[in-house]
């Protein structure tokens, strides 16, 4: 039987000159358009799949096998053994706690600070610019330049700056206390705020710069002083670029390797879970184990990482609707 399915044609167009046939579709066109536009990025799609991915892939692999280098022909599959030791662990749940601890010091602290430093910058002033450029250059300079600058400049018990200074102030009987040990997971913290507190700095002061002028301007014309307006209309509007602040800094704070390895060499009880990584690959010589506690601290940036693509997404969208 034959099939009586009409097949649609597309409607022909008349014109003065007579009928003009349909133009031909253009979606092998547009295909050969769009792979032409994504053709430049698939060398660095490769390259980032290369560099990135696959080293995890390995990683990964790796964490599921009683693994030392010390003995290589004995390495058999362990499953979730090493996850289960490392989360068993009272060193390794030390160095998780000690993680968290530095983490949420140095992001708060942090916020507090570039908060008060982009408040000021929001002012104008002369020399603002020349002021914004010098508060910016701690986070330029490179991590473990920065934590030599704390260990040997400012934390030396014989020539730091910090003893100097105890010495100006008080005189030959001023104590000289030795800054690293008596307080280390705090000299750490200290190195990390300066050098993090640049970086909310930018967020925030870019925050301040967004607000509206005419919603400060008729709450000043109602009455509302500089307490109010910071706690109705500024604080309400930074909201986003603080947990923004926080996501981000949180996400590098926890991989911190530099200050700790660089200051106290994980010692005094400042060994964070980076740092316990690095104990156990180079020093336990444990490739799974090492491997089982990279894969986890993976896991805990990609949560963090999660919530400020979030944030960064929301961001925008407010931008979008308030234009």
């Amino acid at each position: 039987m034959a099939d009586t399915t009409a097949t649609p044609t597309p409607p022909v167009t008349h014109t003065a000159a007579g009928p003009v046939a349909p133009a031909p579709p253009a979606r092998p066109r547009n295909k050969l358009r769009a792979w032409a536009i994504r053709a430049p990025l698939l060398p660095a799609l490769v390259f980032m799949i290369v560099v990135t991915q696959l080293p995890f892939v390995a990683t990964l692999v790796i964490s599921f096998f009683d693994w030392n280098s010390l003995y290589p022909d004995a390495r058999e599959f362990a499953g979730f053994q090493n996850y289960s030791e490392i989360l068993s662990d009272p060193d390794l749940r030390k160095s998780v706690l000690t993680t968290l601890t530095l983490t949420a010091t140095t992001v708060i602290a942090s916020l507090v600070l570039g908060l008060a430093l982009a408040l000021l910058l929001d002012r104008r002033f002369r020399g603002r610019g020349l002021v914004r450029t010098l508060l910016i250059a701690p986070f330029l300079v490179v991590p473990v330049a920065a934590a030599l600058l704390w260990k040997h400049v400012l934390y030396n018990p014989e020539y730091g700056l910090f003893n100097g200074m105890l010495t100006w102030f008080g005189g030959d009987g001023a104590p000289q206390p030795d800054w690293v040990s008596s307080m280390p997971l705090v000299a750490v913290e200290a190195s990390l705020i300066w050098q993090w507190t640049p970086f909310m700095m930018l967020i925030l002061l870019a925050g301040l710069q967004s607000r509206s002028a005419e919603q400060i301007e008729a709450a000043r014309i109602d009455g509302a002083g500089t307490w109010q307006v910071f706690r109705f209309l500024t604080l309400p509007h930074l909201r986003r670029y603080l947990e923004l602040g926080a996501l981000l800094g949180s996400i590098y704070v926890v991989q911190n390797f530099d200050a700790v390895f660089t200051i106290t060499s994980g010692g005094l009880g400042t060994a964070n879970l980076p740092y316990t990584v690095y104990q156990t690959f180079y020093q336990a010589h444990e490739n799974g184990v090492a491997s089982a506690a990279g894969v986890l601290v993976v896991i805990g940036s990609l949560i963090i990482a999660t919530f400020a693509l979030r944030v960064v997404s929301s961001l925008f969208r407010e931008e979008v609707f308030s234009k």
